[in-house]
């Protein structure tokens, strides 16, 4: 896997996960109660036996960028790596903002020009999924292809938000339409059941292939096309354009793949994992999820009840406390009699020590963590917030969308979300 090179796309502004990344990055967005969106594509690159892998950041990307320097460390034998290249402004004209995937990788196409590499693989920061991507190369050089992509099967129902292939027998891709809306525009790229059933893939009604939004280029020809071409985007440009001059081959996938890109997805991603029967186990021998080493306790649980949950490392949890289907992120901190159903706690970055319990005194406002007898529901709670005794934060309104306060709540598709390191005074309520 040498002649390997990876690039992580870190993704735009992030306009859809908002308000979780109005002061991070997407790909730096928690997951799982201990883990970030970006852990999940390096994992997969370090368990595919790649380790030279460039992150592309842009965006509010420090603690991306910290979350990266203190996690991927190798030693100096393996020549391995994981290094930011951040968007910046250079001598050589045009070098500034990134203006879309295709664009962000022609402006550092002088570091796949190296010796010895051959491959570069084109990943996202914000999907969920687990993959061997040796098995990619292999259908890569098996077929003698330019661009391999990945192709998830998919239900003509789900086809509206993706880019949908059109591949012949030998697996070759022949068609593409970029999120058809329509029956009339469905139709040309609908595949026969019987192609999956032949690649030893049940259909289960399944009937179009998914871009996933992995790439594997040939250096070489990506070089050309990211020299030659203005080309911004991968999804929208380039790969079409691939497609009626070079030989572009499915890679087919199925497996579990979510792209966490609103608020519903990841509330319902995250959710998903705490089930008995979740698609995506967290604790594979085979594929473990890397993340941060951190030197936290153990939790400490207190009479409490815990349900289908995860709780992280360095909680405390007191007495009486109920928490259902819900993940419980770092140094949670949950007073007695609380009740949490449905809902992703983020945690916190740090203890607070005296003199931080004195300037919450001072500012009059509650200690960090979750005091005692609230009720959260559905509901999605960033890291370092104070919240008070008997707060109530449920959606009984049921409403859709609100701003709310921004500086304190606001609701996305139906999920309150109290935002990063708010303030919510004793029996706050959510109002409808």
């Amino acid at each position: 896997m040498k002649n390997v090179v990876s690039l992580v796309l870190g993704g735009g502004r992030g306009t859809r996960l908002y308000p979780l990344t109005k002061y991070r990055a997407k790909p730096a967005v928690p997951l799982a109660g201990k883990y970030r969106l970006i852990d999940i594509p390096l994992s997969n690159c370090l368990n595919s036996g790649l380790n030279r892998i460039y992150v592309l950041t842009q965006f509010l990307s420090v603690s991306l960028h910290r979350h990266i320097r203190q996690t991927y460390q190798f030693d100096r034998f393996s020549g391995g790596y994981v290094e930011l290249l951040a968007a910046q402004q250079t001598m050589d004209e045009g070098t500034d903002w990134y203006q879309g995937t295709a664009d962000a990788v022609r402006k550092n196409v002088r570091y796949l020009q190296q010796p010895g590499v051959q491959y570069v693989l084109i990943l996202s920061g914000d999907q969920l999924y687990r993959m061997d991507y040796r098995k990619m190369i292999e259908t890569h050089e098996q077929t003698k292809a330019d661009v391999t992509i990945a192709a998830l099967p998919v239900s003509s129902s789900a086809a509206s938000g993706l880019g949908i292939m059109r591949a012949d027998e030998s697996g070759r891709v022949i068609g593409f339409v970029e999120k058809p809306k329509t029956e009339e525009q469905i139709r040309p790229v609908r595949l026969d059941p019987k192609w999956l059933e032949q690649r030893g893939v049940q259909a289960h009604g399944r009937d179009c292939l998914a871009n996933m939004g992995i790439y594997l280029f040939n250096r070489d020809l990506l070089v050309d096309l990211m020299t030659k071409t203005q080309y911004q985007d991968f999804g929208k440009e380039v790969f079409p354009q691939s497609i009626n001059t070079r030989h572009v081959q499915i890679h087919l996938f199925d497996g579990y793949w979510e792209d966490i890109g609103t608020i519903k997805a990841f509330y319902d991603a995250n959710l998903s994992l705490v089930r008995p029967d979740t698609p995506y186990h967290l604790s594979s021998a085979e594929a473990p999820v890397y993340s941060r080493a951190r030197f936290l306790p153990p939790s400490k649980i207190d009479g409490a009840t815990i349900r289908a949950s995860f709780i992280a490392d360095g909680c405390q949890i007191g007495e009486g406390v109920l928490i259902e289907n819900s993940i419980v992120g770092l140094r949670s901190i949950i007073g007695p009699g609380t009740t949490i159903r449905n809902s992703i706690l983020m945690g916190a970055d740090f203890y607070e020590g005296l003199l931080e319990l004195d300037r919450d005194r001072t500012a009059g406002r509650p200690p960090g963590g979750i005091g005692a007898g609230c009720v959260i529901e559905g509901a999605i709670v960033d890291k370092n917030c104070y919240i008070g005794h008997e707060v109530r934060i449920v959606n009984e309104g049921n409403i859709q969308d609100s701003d709310g306060d921004n500086d304190t709540c606001m609701i996305r598709d139906g999920i309150p979300i109290v935002l990063k390191e708010a303030v919510l005074p004793d029996k706050w309520t959510l109002q409808a």
